[in-house]
């Protein structure tokens, strides 16, 4: 027995990690556990987590689901990318993702990847597209690519008269009575690192938006208080895994506790806008190379940062889905606007934060009777993007975000100059002149679609994308119609301007 000590009850419970799962393992749980129903789940084109629940008639009706998975219709889960005359499609478990329901804790449910008819991954589904991506970065640079996911969002309830309000663009970290809902926010903690693992911290953020008067019901007179749940690195395909289930969790967990939970890019003018910023790290044999001895950045990290000012623009097509996400992308919200990076500023795209290079044992310094080295010591390093936000289809994003890297990683000139040409030392709002000598971000999802137009091939590259995604991708962004609304908006009046950016907003209140 190894006795692992792990957050999650499976791996307790089979003294294994998930990596070691069988199919027998899978079966030894329904039986220890009395489970009575196993749900399977994955993503499909709306970016929202699907499932197929099945109940345990008997164990041997329930090893042959396990074994060859289901049908299902792809032309209702991917429509307008499949044809309905040959729609049929599998999907087959994997047991590695296996987590105990924890609204129903007689259920199982395990997440599915999309087979086609001949048993061959789908090549058009967002799981398969990301498997590829992984795949080919690993071929094509020897390295591996690992994500973490920063998962912003607003608590949405009722309005009361409050002894502690929040205060507006100051709720960063806050604590109790000043924040409130802080059991389910635990809750989200806990269940998180349970069912995704991962799991890194849980905080409040800046935004507290107060209650409103105006005429959209879903929001008022109602109090926003926003939150994050962030993760730690993991490789491409876990990572979005993790992505995909918090969203579902969260969700679940607010229902329940009778709070609506939006991951909207912008609820109000003014306010912090909900982003999904991506952390990034690139491993070769287990370590992490984006830093070297004296703790500055390596050709490699460069690379990175290249690659990810190359297809910054298009990117936005899969991170920046709705016409509300370029109502985000605005100066001086902590969100980026034009294509550039820095060390530890949050007004670029591109950041590089903190890594713990060559600080030793930091609690050393706090704790003089505790030596040692540091066991953190460069491992920490990332390159952090700063667009993406709730909107985003998180599989094909971090697909999108593979095939960058991987050709700033395999084009180094290129990149290297790159990064080079478009680094700034401060605030870029602070400088007009090189603010305007910076590419910008797109101002709408049309903008977008015809960026990914212009890219298409970094993205095309090795068979990743395929032309039909690519081609889905455009049309979903076009339908947007949203080209002309900032020229639209700036000839209201400013009653009539804020009514219609609110509505806009408020439209994409459930997205993804």
């Amino acid at each position: 027995m190894k006795d692992i000590h792990h957050a999650s009850p499976l791996v307790r419970s089979l003294d294994k990690l998930p990596q070691d799962f069988t199919r027998n393992d899978i079966l030894g749980v329904i039986r220890k556990r009395n489970i009575r129903s196993v749900h399977f789940r994955y993503p499909a084109a709306d970016g929202k987590l699907k499932e197929l629940k099945f109940p345990v008639n008997d164990l041997k009706d329930m090893e042959s689901v396990l074994t060859d998975g289901e049908r299902v219709d792809g032309s209702s889960l991917f429509k307008g990318m499949v044809d309905p005359g040959a729609s049929d499609m599998y999907v087959v478990p994997m047991y590695r993702t296996a987590f105990i329901n924890p609204f129903v804790p007689d259920c199982l449910d395990i997440l599915c990847r999309f087979l086609d008819a001949k048993g061959e991954p789908s090549a058009f589904t967002p799981d398969n597209i990301l498997a590829r991506s992984d795949q080919v970065f690993k071929d094509k640079t020897g390295c591996e690519l690992h994500a973490l996911g920063e998962l912003e969002f607003y608590l949405i309830y009722p309005g009361e008269k409050d002894l502690y309000p929040g205060r507006s663009q100051a709720l960063y970290h806050e604590s109790a009575p000043f924040v409130k809902w802080n059991d389910l926010t635990e809750d989200i903690l806990r269940i998180s690192a349970e069912i995704c693992g991962g799991v890194k911290y849980c905080h409040s953020e800046v935004g507290y938006i107060q209650p409103s008067h105006d005429d959209f019901p879903e929001v008022r007179g109602k109090c926003m208080s926003q939150y994050e749940l962030e993760f730690l690195p993991a490789p491409l395909p876990e990572a979005a895994g993790r992505l995909l289930v918090a969203k579902w969790l969260i969700r679940n967990l607010a229902a329940r506790a009778g709070v609506l939970v939006s991951f909207a890019p912008k609820l109000n003018v003014g306010d912090a806008g909900s982003g999904m910023h991506v952390h990034l790290s690139v491993k070769k044999q287990g370590r992490n190379v984006l830093t070297d001895q004296k703790g500055g950045l390596t050709p490699e990290a460069m690379g990175v940062i290249g690659g990810l000012l190359k297809g910054a623009r298009s990117l936005t097509a899969f991170g920046n889905t709705c016409a509300a996400s370029y109502l985000r992308l605005v100066p001086h919200q902590e969100a980026p606007v034009r294509v550039c990076w820095s060390a530890s500023n949050r007004s670029v795209l591109v950041r590089v934060p903190l890594g713990w290079r060559g600080v030793g044992n930091l609690a050393s310094r706090v704790n003089p009777n505790q030596s040692g080295p540091s066991i953190t010591d460069g491992f920490g390093q990332t390159v952090e993007i700063r667009s993406p936000d709730g909107s985003a289809d998180v599989y094909l994003l971090l697909a999108g975000l593979g095939a960058a890297v991987r050709h700033g990683l395999t084009h180094t000139e290129e990149s290297h100059q790159l990064a080079k040409r478009l680094e700034v030392q401060r605030n870029i709002f602070d400088d007009r002149k090189a603010l305007d000598q910076l590419d910008s971000l797109p101002r709408s999802c049309v903008e977008s679609a015809e960026c990914l137009r212009q890219d298409r091939a970094l993205y095309e590259a090795e068979g990743v994308f395929p032309k039909q995604t690519i081609e889905y991708c455009r049309r979903r962004l076009e339908a947007e119609k949203d080209a002309d609304l900032a020229r639209k908006l700036r000839k209201m009046g400013p009653r009539p301007r804020m009514e219609a950016t609110r509505r806009l907003m408020l439209a994409s209140l459930h997205c993804m």
